[in-house]
């Protein structure tokens, strides 16, 4: 594959570039197996709609077809279980979690990630993926099964990590 290169010009970059190396949702990390897709997890709802209203010139226009977006503010009822699973971003600045290139955080850098680019911050990323999976355990023992209700926090938490707590 011809790597493509990408120019950012959105709020939070302006002239950042990258290279798209791989085939979009393609040939990812052997331990990386997310189960939604970008796309998806737009559409369902996550971050309450905040989260990539200027920047839908980076990425496939068909992901914003039927996603839940406010471009005003935050509102939690867009995300799919109806409640904030999200800290301020000014809270992942202070707990170091931001790489520089990706200063929206986790779900920028798995987005760009998806569509083929690969960086020095892949690795910590996926490990901070595979980290979430105590919350999947939490939910198997304190829920039954389908009950989409119970421990929505962590089940919306989880959706904005690509996992499918439907399923749980």
């Amino acid at each position: 594959m011809q790597p493509r290169r990408i120019i950012v010009n959105d709020l939070m970059q302006q002239g950042y570039v990258y290279f798209l190396t791989e085939p979009a949702g393609e040939h990812f990390s052997l331990e990386f197996h997310p189960e939604l897709t970008p796309k998806q997890l737009l559409a369902m709802g996550v971050f309450g709609g905040k989260y990539m209203t200027d920047c839908a010139a980076e990425f496939p226009e068909d992901w914003f077809h039927n996603a839940k977006l406010n471009h005003e503010r935050h509102d939690p009822k867009l995300n799919f279980f109806g409640i904030n699973a999200s800290q301020p971003l000014a809270e992942w600045q202070r707990k170091g979690w931001i790489y520089p290139d990706d200063p929206r955080g986790w779900f920028q850098w798995y987005c760009r990630y998806y569509m083929g680019r690969r960086c020095p911050d892949d690795d910590r990323q996926i490990k901070r993926w595979k980290a979430m999976k105590r919350h999947i355990a939490q939910i198997k023992t304190g829920c039954l099964r389908g009950d989409l209700n119970c421990r929505k926090r962590q089940r919306q938490a989880l959706l904005h990590w690509a996992y499918d707590s439907r399923n749980i």
